[in-house]
């Protein structure tokens, strides 16, 4: 018996539109009491993926505070860096109470706010794993640590006193991301190939005799950008087409022999892993048409 039509509506919008899939990680916890108070807040909506780099000790106060989502707290995942915790997340975001004091601050500029940041995920394909990281509640993210991240967000809150408890930064955060539903039609490229389309383009830079003082700025704001596009994978690939044909010419100008490049690029290209094969002859013919 075929399914009526309300009922096949039901199963399409149940396909189109998935539940956030969200990974907390908090970065060197120092209080016991705030992991617990954190893992409690996750499964009051609905969240119960913990990643923990780091942390402290957890024993009695943490089990304590945790109350009923002791299953959280015994499940987290402890990770010795931050590359670990995110290793298999398409998306990773971080979280900052210190606003960025002028508008071209690479590291902490756009920080979406918890109702932008969702509007955002939900642009992202269903099966996109995101992770939200939280730093220590002394310090928070080194700016290393920010800028490892491909987004960053940020709770509105009084400039009288703008940081936040960690336990109720994660409540704030995971309330409005509870009812997120991902719509994405397209997979789009994950964390690792940002990341290397970054790193490419940072070679870019260092062909193009970019000056070293602006190059990390630069290549932070390419970053953010790349993420904030929601790149697919294709698009990844075309993108750093682009950029060997930059290099190409780049070192030509400069009066290298780019004799054997063109081998370089396809046999680099075939250590990048991607799972589908980006099209070589036409990246090379381009090269072609713009010497002549």
């Amino acid at each position: 018996m075929s399914d009526s039509p309300a009922e096949m509506n039901i199963k399409i919008n149940k396909t189109e539109r998935a539940a956030l899939n969200l990974r907390i990680v908090l970065v060197e916890p120092l209080y016991q009491g705030n992991v617990g108070s954190v893992c409690r807040v996750m499964k009051n909506f609905g969240f119960t993926e913990l990643y923990l780099v780091n942390p402290c000790p957890l024993e009695g106060e943490a089990r304590a505070m945790a109350s009923h989502a002791g299953d959280v707290l015994l499940n987290a995942k402890i990770c010795s860096a931050i590359e670990e915790a995110v290793a298999d997340c398409g998306a990773v975001i971080g979280t900052t109470g210190m606003r960025a004091q002028k508008g071209c601050d690479h590291i902490r500029t756009p920080a979406l706010t918890p109702a932008v940041l969702r509007e955002k995920l939900e642009e992202f394909h269903p099966e996109t794993k995101v992770a939200l990281l939280f730093g220590r509640e002394d310090i928070g993210f080194t700016n290393d640590e920010l800028s490892f991240c491909s987004m960053i967000a940020t709770i509105p809150s009084s400039h009288i006193y703008p940081v936040m408890n960690l336990s109720h930064a994660v409540g704030i955060m995971v309330y409005e991301l509870s009812d997120a539903r991902l719509t994405g039609k397209y997979k789009t490229a994950d964390f690792k190939e940002v990341e290397a389309s970054c790193a490419h383009f940072g070679e870019v830079l260092d062909d193009m005799d970019f000056d070293p003082l602006k190059k990390e700025k630069m290549a932070l704001m390419m970053k953010r950008i790349f993420a904030r596009a929601e790149l697919t994978p294709c698009e990844a690939k075309t993108l750093r087409g682009i950029f060997r044909n930059i290099q190409y010419f780049a070192r030509k100008a400069k009066g290298e022999n780019v004799s054997k490049y063109r081998q370089d690029i396809e046999n680099r290209f075939e250590d990048d892993n991607f799972d589908e094969k980006f099209d070589l002859d036409f990246d090379l013919d381009f090269v072609d048409k713009m010497e002549k």
